[in-house]
């Protein structure tokens, strides 16, 4: 079985199953470069937010494609992420901000185990 750079916490799961309730849309992430929140899992509606050329997709958490920019991959592939929620208003453009909460990523360097059995991902 192939490790996942990126997953989601049970709570993270039921804001996504909330918020795309609230907004009828399919959702989408993009790890944010350091903007506002410093780096912070973003949430938009499909179609709201531009993935660009230089983004990569490293995962999928609760049938959502999440992405970063490919400068803050090569500094995080090496890093396991968790999607989780914290009460507390944060300063982004993300869509569950308005709650009260927000997505925040734990991150962690991967084993040695894990490292050798990661995802592929495509990267231009």
């Amino acid at each position: 079985m192939h490790t996942k750079r990126v997953v989601s916490t049970q709570e993270a799961n039921d804001l996504i199953d909330r918020l795309r309730e609230m907004h009828d849309s399919e959702l989408m992430f993009h790890q944010s470069g350091g903007c506002c929140d410093g780096s912070a899992p973003m949430c938009f509606e499909v179609g709201d937010f531009m993935v660009g050329s230089r983004d990569v997709k490293v995962g999928e958490i609760h049938g959502c494609e999440f992405f970063m920019s490919s400068e803050q991959f090569e500094y995080m592939k090496n890093t396991h992420m968790t999607i989780d929620v914290v009460k507390g208003r944060g300063s982004s453009f993300s869509i569950e901000i308005p709650l009260g909460v927000r997505f925040i990523t734990v991150s962690r360097l991967f084993n040695t185990e894990e490292f050798e059995n990661l995802e592929e991902i495509e990267i231009d």
